[in-house]
């Protein structure tokens, strides 16, 4: 069997893990990466609230689970610049605020943030619907983050709706599954350094991918509220591996130490 069998097997297996097709862009296509966003959910719902945000449904709803990687959950998907677009004077700053709102194009409705439920439905079928629940607490409900993400970051390109959701759940999965998920687990509720956080990502996907990793943080002292995590436009299919990732300029906020905040703090 050649090379490009394997491959082709490897995706589709990848993809009906969660049951959804190969992720691919319709239009827009030349981008070189994604940005995986993945929320510390207690860290978030603590940063609501000390910034005197509005509570969301999701956390006031928020219980202690027995498994800590669920508190890492899925907040979204963001295609990088294409260069298509960026040929019509549109810079990364401007791209990732407006998305597929952006001018002159794609030049899609533009969802406010404080506004997520004014956005289209999804088209997305209620087996996808359930999984993506189970992983992204603001999805469905009074919040609608599906509907936002899908309307800001993956309506212009055309993306399949169950492939794109899907590809969210199967790579959440799989950070929470690695030895960086066991490292979160572990330290869960502690003042963790950005050394064993990075030691942790090098023990996962090897010392070249720690680059990738961009960490936001909130308060003094500092505590996480997420991760995001740059991705190359042609692994998105397939599992998470050393040679998937690609650098980021900046490492984020977070400093050298921070706190992986419990529920209730």
């Amino acid at each position: 069997m050649f090379r490009k069998d394997f491959v082709a097997i490897a995706l589709l297996l990848t993809a009906t893990q969660v049951g959804a097709e190969p992720l691919t862009a319709t239009q827009y296509g030349d981008f070189d990466r994604y940005v995986l966003a993945l929320s510390w959910q207690t860290g978030f719902c603590q940063s609501m609230h000390d910034r005197n945000r509005s509570e969301p449904e999701e956390c006031r709803l928020q219980q202690e689970t027995a498994n800590k990687t669920d508190h890492l959950t899925v907040h979204g998907l963001w295609p990088g610049l294409p260069k298509s677009i960026a040929a019509r004077g549109v810079d990364d700053r401007r791209w990732m605020r407006f998305g597929c709102a952006t001018r002159p194009i794609p030049n899609m409705p533009e969802v406010k943030a404080g506004r997520k439920c004014q956005a289209a439905e999804t088209g997305l079928s209620l087996e996808m619907a359930n999984k993506l629940n189970s992983v992204m607490p603001g999805a469905g409900g009074n919040s609608c983050l599906e509907r936002y993400e899908y309307a800001k970051h993956g309506v212009c390109f055309g993306f399949d709706p169950d492939s794109y959701f899907g590809t969210m759940v199967r790579l959440g999965g799989e950070v929470k599954r690695s030895a960086l998920g066991t490292f979160l687990a572990q330290r869960y509720g502690q003042s963790i350094s950005r050394e064993d956080f990075d030691a942790a990502i090098a023990q996962a996907y090897g010392k070249q991918s720690v680059k990738a990793f961009k960490l936001t943080c909130n308060g003094n002292p500092a505590y996480l509220t997420e991760i995001q995590i740059a991705i190359k436009a042609a692994a998105i299919n397939t599992p998470l591996s050393a040679d998937a990732f690609l650098p980021q300029p900046h490492p984020g906020n977070c400093g050298k130490q921070f706190v992986l905040d419990k529920v209730g703090n």
